[in-house]
């Protein structure tokens, strides 16, 4: 039946106002305080200085060190790929998801706007003092990330190649080991590659061997390809291994189940490599594998991961060169926001409300 004339004026009294105050919902008129500013006037997503998921931009201070009081989360760039093994070009990724203009600020699934909710910010790039040599990166990427876990600040990186993600976790892990939610086409569990052991196709090995990185609380998830011969220090550690083949014989309801039995209830870092998702929808990275997640099986991992006491996480291994659409480091700066989100409900933050991230 059509609106009646009593029914549509009764909708203009109640929806007549500036876009953002004439919302009804009581969380709904909440995010909008957060969000719409007097007038309904919104900044439009394309102007202004690009920053990672559009948060704050923070300069370093006079010592060159970022500035981090009273900052949740930091947001920064990894751009290095000195540890690639096929295509390089990931040194550009955090360029390019700060460049992606249409992500957020809410986020429908989890219930949040996680940029107005946490003190986070843009902190910029990890400063490296050589663009040649992978160990002297990985001291710098690990000294930076050192300043912002001992700030009580949950660092969320961008790289970059994987390779990133063992100095990362030698600052997370540091005062004890963390279990992993790890999304990949790849374990990145192998061994020395043509005289270089600190590859991005290795960190988790190491990880696990210096004592940063808990196997037993690690899973793996959405993993193929010809390389699996290289990975088995994965099932020998005891960490769990999901390939992708496998998520067509199961449901998703039984492999978020699986995830939060592994990691349980302790301290947890994520990691996502943009090569989980199928190069169909994500071309733009060095070592794409057929086969993968689609953006939405991601997302479904991610938002299975709700209420976890997250730590740290890292979004890598966006090429932008190889995508002429943008799209990959669109999903990436999605995944990227998926994360920020879930830290917003994690216990390690301490918020009044972080009970709320459970169901």
């Amino acid at each position: 039946m059509p609106l009646t004339p009593e029914e549509r004026e009764a909708l203009r009294r109640l929806y007549s106002g500036d876009p953002g105050t004439d919302i009804r919902d009581p969380h709904f008129a909440a995010i909008a305080d957060l969000i719409v500013r007097e007038g309904g006037f919104r900044p439009p997503p394309y102007a202004g200085h690009p920053t990672l998921l559009d948060a704050p931009a923070r300069v370093t201070g006079d010592d060159g060190a970022p500035v981090l009081s009273d900052l949740h989360v930091a947001l920064f760039g990894v751009p290095m790929d000195l540890g690639v093994t096929n295509r390089n070009g990931a040194r550009f990724g955090p360029r390019a998801v700060r460049a992606v203009e249409r992500v957020g600020p809410y986020n429908e699934a989890l219930r949040c706007a996680p940029v107005q909710e946490l003190r986070v910010a843009d902190i910029g790039d990890v400063p490296m003092a050589s663009r040649f040599d992978l160990a002297t990166c990985h001291h710098d990427i690990e000294t930076f990330a050192h300043t912002v876990v001992k700030a009580g600040v949950l660092p969320l990186a961008v790289g970059g190649d994987h390779s990133v993600s063992l100095p990362l976790l030698r600052a997370v892990g540091a005062e004890r080991p963390v279990g992993m939610v790890h999304i990949d086409a790849h374990c990145d569990t192998g061994g020395i590659y043509e005289g270089e052991k600190f590859h991005h196709g290795g960190p988790f090995r190491h990880a696990v061997l210096e004592g940063v990185l808990d196997p037993t609380r690690t899973i793996q998830i959405g993993i193929r390809g010809s390389a699996e011969f290289l990975w088995e220090f994965s099932t020998a550690s005891g960490m769990t291994v999901i390939p992708a083949r496998a998520l067509d014989e199961t449901t998703w309801d039984d492999v978020n189940a699986r995830i939060r039995a592994v990691v349980g209830d302790g301290p947890v870092y994520v990691s996502f490599d943009i090569d989980s998702i199928d190069p169909a929808f994500a071309p733009g990275t060095g070592t794409p594998e057929v086969g993968g997640l689609t953006p939405r099986e991601a997302l479904l991992v991610l938002r299975s991961l709700k209420g976890l006491q997250i730590v740290g996480g890292d979004m890598v291994e966006v090429a932008p060169a190889y995508d002429a659409t943008s799209n990959t480091a669109h999903v990436g700066a999605q995944m990227l926001f998926e994360i920020l989100s879930l830290m917003r409900f994690s216990p390690a933050l301490g918020l009044p409300d972080a009970a709320a991230g459970e169901g």
